[in-house]
């Protein structure tokens, strides 16, 4: 694995991309660069594993984690997402050791990473930072609390819809690379209901599905078949995070 110290990069598209650390006044972005590594995402790699140690935070660049709960059986479904508005590890904030969820990549890209231990230096020394994390803290909740109530109160098309526009939001591309099995595992249904609802939005002209892709085709049709969680959540994200999340 390829990894490099964002410090030594003289080219400013190698610097962070991330909008969580971008936000930060750039003295205290300078102050935090000799602490961050850039290191490449691979598709459903774990970045970090439910109740394992909290050894880093990540600050992704490019493509998408999954934050996901993890069942005895083995089955998962996603609490929430992070893309470059957002970093892995937010019980760090409140000093955590261990994870209690799986951080899994759901879009291939990079990150920069942070050790737990410089993680909790800044948020001791650098009082930006401090309250840029506690803000990312409560827009994160909000998110979770958001999806759960989505879970039970509307219905699969509903729910698909707006999780391919978070997909859509956090990538640089309309072509998802997202195979159905991971669909169905992320919104905790059976593949057949993923199927058949996949291809009702297909019929529709919303989306045109792929081995292992999905590409958005009409986006606007796609928020319409949405439920108002969506909006919600991108509205409470820039409540709490001006300039960190995607205009529609």
């Amino acid at each position: 694995m390829c990894v490099r110290r964002l410090e030594d990069m003289s080219d400013s598209k190698s610097g962070p991309q991330n909008r969580l650390l971008l936000a930060l006044p750039s003295r205290d972005l300078k102050q935090l660069l000799p602490q961050l590594t850039h290191i490449p995402c691979r598709r459903e790699q774990v970045l970090t594993d439910a109740d394992s140690s909290l050894d880093h935070v990540y600050f992704p660049d490019s493509g998408v984690v999954s934050v996901v709960a993890v069942y005895s059986d083995g089955s998962i479904i996603e609490m929430a997402t992070i893309g470059r508005e957002g970093c892995t590890g937010v019980q760090a904030v409140f000093g955590a050791k261990t994870s209690s969820a799986r951080f899994l990549i759901q879009i291939p890209g990079s990150a920069a990473q942070m050790s737990r231990e410089a993680f909790a230096r800044a948020m001791r020394s650098i009082p930006s930072f401090r309250r840029l994390a506690f803000a990312y803290v409560q827009a994160f909740q909000e998110q979770v609390m958001v999806s759960a109530a989505c879970n039970g109160a509307h219905g699969l098309k509903e729910r698909l819809a707006r999780w391919l526009l978070m997909m859509h939001d956090r990538s640089d591309d309309d072509i998802l690379p997202i195979g159905q099995d991971l669909l169905a595992d992320m919104l905790g249904v059976q593949r057949p209901s993923i199927t058949n609802t996949a291809a009702e939005l297909e019929r529709a002209g919303l989306i045109r599905r792929g081995r292992e892709q999905v590409m958005i085709v009409n986006r606007q049709g796609l928020m319409a078949a949405s439920c108002e969680c969506y909006q919600l959540v991108r509205s409470r994200i820039a409540h709490h995070l001006p300039k960190t999340y995607p205009e529609a």
